[in-house]
C-alpha cells in the first residue's frame, strides 16, 4: 500500500493527500516487530519487509526509467534494476534501524523515523558519482507551492523531515486511537501553510529580463538519425527568430544537447549563431556537445552550454560542462569512463568543473543542465556568486508519454524557492515553463509539440537562510541518526552487561 500510494502522490498525479499517510502501512507492519511479545519482532524481519517495500515503491515511480534507458542501449536498462535494488537496500537499511533502534532505547517513532529517513535521503544524493537525489519525499507536495515556502528556511529536505513526521503523527493517531497526534499534526501543517501564506504576501519579486523558451520537438531517433546535423541548427535559427520576435525578449534558450554535433566540429554554427545575433543583439544560450583535448591525445567530451553574448561570440565565456552526469547514460558510476568508448550512450562523459555566472545587461544568471534540476548546492552556488534567475535546458524526449517529464520539472519548485531566484525552463519536446521564486510554474508547455514561449524571469532582494546555510536538516539527520545509533549500541551492551 506505501508503494501505491507514493506512486499517486508524486508527480504527474500530485493527489497530495497520499503524501500525509503514505508511509502509515509501512509504519503500521514495522511497530508490530518491535513489541517483544510478538513473535515477528526481529530486526531481521524488518529489513526484509523495508527492501521489498522499497523495490516496489521505487519501481513503480521510477518505471519511466525503462522507457528512457532503452533509448540508448538495451544494455542500460540493466540501470533500472540497478537503481530499485539499491534504493531497495537503503529502504532495508532504514527498516531495520528503525525497529534495532526502538526495541533497545525505547525512544520514539517520532523521533526516531523521521530522523532516520531523512539521514537516508541525504545519504541517497551523496553516493559520490551513484548520487541520485530523485523525488525526496518533501517533492510530493510541490502542486501546492504554498505548503513548501518554508523550503527557503530548511530546503526540500526540511520539508522531508516535516512530511515524514506528519506521517508519524497521523499513524500514531490511528493506531493508538487517540486525537492528539493528528491535533499536532494538524497544528503543523496550520503553521506551515501559515507561513507559506506570509511569504506568498510579502515577497517582493523584481522582474529581471524577459527569457524566450524554444522547444523545437526534436524527437529522439529524429534528432539522431539525421544525417544532416546543420539542418538541425537552422530549424533552432529559425524558431530562434520567432522568439526574438516576441515581446521584450531579452535572451533566448535552447534546449540541452540541441544538435548530435560537436561545435568544435562544425564551426559554421558558432558563425550562424553569431550573425544572427548580432543582428539581432539578443544573446543566445545553446545546449551542445563540448570536448577538451590534452597533450598526450586523451581527451572528455562533456554535455554543455555555450553562451553567446550580445557581441554574438561565445568565447568571452567559457561553457558550462555539466557537473552531476545521469549515472549509466552519461557516466558508469566508480569506473574510468573510457572503457565504455565504443558504446555510445554508455558512460562516457566527463564531468564539468566551472560555473560560470553569465551577465547581461539586465542581470546575471546560471545554468542547469538536464538532471542538475534535482540537486540542491548548485542553485545555491549560484545564488551566493551572484546569479539572479536561473535557465534548466533539458532533453525529456526519451521519457516518452511517462510519469518522467513531470517528475523532473516538479524538482524546480523547490529550487525555485530554496535560492527564492526564478527559472525558465528549456526542454526539448517539453515541459518547458516559468517558475516564479515563489515556485509557481507559468506558460507551461504540453509535451510533443514545437513552442516557443517569452515570458519574465523574477529575483529577489537578498539571500535565504538556506542559501546561506545550505543542507543543516540534512546534517542534523545525519548526526541525529548517528547518536540515535550509538545509543541503541550502548543501551544494548549495557543491558548484554546487566544479565551477565
Amino acid at each position: 500500500m506505501t508503494a501505491v500510494l507514493l506512486f499517486v502522490a508524486y508527480p504527474p498525479y500530485n493527489l497530495v493527500i497520499p503524501a500525509f499517510v503514505c508511509l502509515v502501512p509501512l509504519l503500521w507492519r514495522l511497530e508490530d516487530r518491535v513489541d517483544p511479545s510478538e513473535s515477528s519482532a526481529r530486526a531481521e524481519g524488518a529489513a526484509k519487509l523495508g527492501f521489498w517495500t522499497g523495490l516496489l515503491a521505487n519501481g513503480f515511480v521510477l518505471y519511466w526509467i525503462v522507457v528512457a534507458l532503452w533509448h540508448f542501449t538495451p544494455l542500460s536498462a540493466l540501470g533500472y534494476f540497478a537503481t530499485i535494488v539499491i534504493l531497495g537496500a537503503w529502504w532495508s537499511a532504514l527498516a531495520w534501524a528503525t525497529v534495532w533502534v526502538r526495541r533497545r532505547t525505547g525512544l520514539p517513532l517520532w523521533v526516531v523515523f523521521p530522523l532516520l529517513w531523512t539521514a537516508v535521503e541525504w545519504a541517497i544524493g551523496h553516493q559520490g558519482e551513484g548520487a541520485f537525489p530523485w523525488l525526496g519525499l518533501g517533492t510530493s507536495l510541490t502542486s501546492l507551492p504554498v505548503l513548501v515556502q518554508w523550503a527557503d528556511l530548511a530546503g526540500a529536505r526540511g520539508v522531508t523531515l516535516g512530511l515524514v513526521w506528519i506521517n508519524v503523527m497521523v499513524f500514531l493517531a490511528v493506531r493508538r486511537r487517540t486525537w492528539r497526534p493528528a491535533a499536532a499534526a494538524a497544528a503543523a501543517l496550520i503553521v506551515a501553510a501559515a507561513y507559506g501564506v506570509w511569504r506568498e504576501r510579502t515577497t517582493l519579486l523584481r522582474p529581471v529580463t524577459v527569457v524566450a523558451v524554444v522547444q523545437p520537438n526534436l524527437g529522439f531517433r529524429e534528432k539522431v538519425a539525421s544525417r544532416d546535423q546543420d539542418a538541425v541548427i537552422e530549424q533552432l535559427l529559425r524558431l530562434t527568430a520567432r522568439a526574438e520576435s516576441l515581446p521584450g525578449a531579452r535572451l533566448v534558450a535552447w534546449p540541452e544537447g540541441a544538435t548530435d554535433g560537436y561545435f568544435f566540429d562544425h564551426r559554421q554554427w558558432e558563425a550562424w549563431i553569431g550573425d544572427m545575433v548580432r543582428h539581432t543583439g539578443i544573446p543566445v544560450l545553446a545546449g551542445g556537445l563540448d570536448v577538451q583535448f590534452y597533450a598526450n591525445g586523451a581527451y572528455d567530451t562533456y554535455n554543455a552550454a555555450f553562451f553567446f553574448d550580445s557581441t554574438g561570440s561565445d568565447a568571452t565565456w567559457p561553457s558550462y560542462r555539466k557537473t552531476y552526469l545521469v549515472p549509466i547514460t552519461e557516466r558508469v558510476p566508480f569506473v574510468n569512463p573510457r572503457w565504455f568508448g565504443s558504446l555510445k550512450w554508455f558512460g562516457g562523459f566527463g564531468h564539468g568543473d566551472r560555473f560560470p555566472v553569465y551577465r547581461l545587461a539586465e542581470g546575471r544568471f546560471g545554468v542547469l543542465i538536464c538532471y542538475e534540476s534535482a540537486f540542491e548546492d548548485l542553485p545555491r552556488r549560484y545564488r551566493r556568486d551572484g546569479a539572479d534567475f536561473l535557465l534548466n535546458i533539458t532533453n525529456d524526449a526519451w521519457f516518452g508519454l511517462t510519469a518522467g517529464p513531470y517528475q523532473h520539472a516538479a524538482h524546480l519548485v523547490m529550487r525555485a524557492i530554496e535560492s527564492r531566484m526564478g527559472i525558465a525552463r528549456a526542454a526539448n519536446t517539453g515541459i518547458s515553463e516559468f517558475v516564479d521564486p515563489l515556485g509557481y510554474t507559468h506558460k507551461r508547455t504540453p509535451l510533443d509539440v514545437q513552442r516557443v514561449e517569452a515570458d519574465t524571469v523574477y529575483t529577489t532582494a537578498g539571500r535565504t537562510l538556506y542559501v546561506r546555510l545550505g543542507d543543516w536538516v540534512g546534517l542534523l539527520a545525519l548526526v541525529g541518526s548517528g547518536a540515535l545509533l550509538a545509543a541503541a549500541l550502548v543501551r544494548g551492551r549495557t543491558a548484554a552487561d546487566g544479565n551477565a
